[in-house]
């Protein structure tokens, strides 16, 4: 896997809204919640951390929703007003970090899940790799996530 040459961009089904990603993520991992079940429609949804200055918002504007999730912390929903594409969270524990969803990159190819959180909650036909950073529910750090998306990209340098 290699890392493409930042930035990259991303957006909704509809174009109304783009994004510019100008470094790398943090990490990228699988959620398995019951709220990225729903909002997603699969049985998981791909989650990058990344720093609020990594990424601008390049066209069209974004509505809020503001959820409960089932760690109790509440996280601001954004999406598209338009199509309703949810493009990234905002989690009001963690205001310096948005996690966008790693579905709505234009390629996400390079984008390879390092773990997954709430795997207690997966699907059973759904395989999680023993190899990879997992957690039960809510990582009470994602620290271990960044530490070995930073092993596997360095790999590719």
């Amino acid at each position: 896997m290699s890392l493409p040459e930042f930035p990259v961009e991303g957006g909704c089904v509809c174009g109304a809204v783009r994004y510019r990603l100008k470094a790398s993520p943090l990490a990228v991992y699988n959620c398995h919640c019951k709220d990225c079940q729903r909002s997603t429609g699969g049985a998981f949804q791909m989650t990058m951390p990344v720093r609020r200055g990594d990424i601008e918002l390049i066209a069209g504007k974004l509505a809020a929703y503001v959820v409960t999730a089932d760690s109790g912390r509440q996280i601001a929903q954004m999406s598209c007003p338009t199509c309703h594409t949810r493009i990234w969270n905002e989690p009001q524990a963690a205001i310096e970090l948005i996690m966008v969803r790693a579905g709505t990159l234009d390629d996400m190819t390079w984008a390879v899940p390092v773990g997954n959180v709430w795997a207690d909650r997966k699907q059973p036909w759904v395989t999680i790799d023993p190899a990879l950073v997992n957690f039960a529910g809510q990582a009470p750090s994602r620290e271990p996530l960044y530490a070995a998306w930073s092993a596997l990209t360095a790999k590719s340098r």
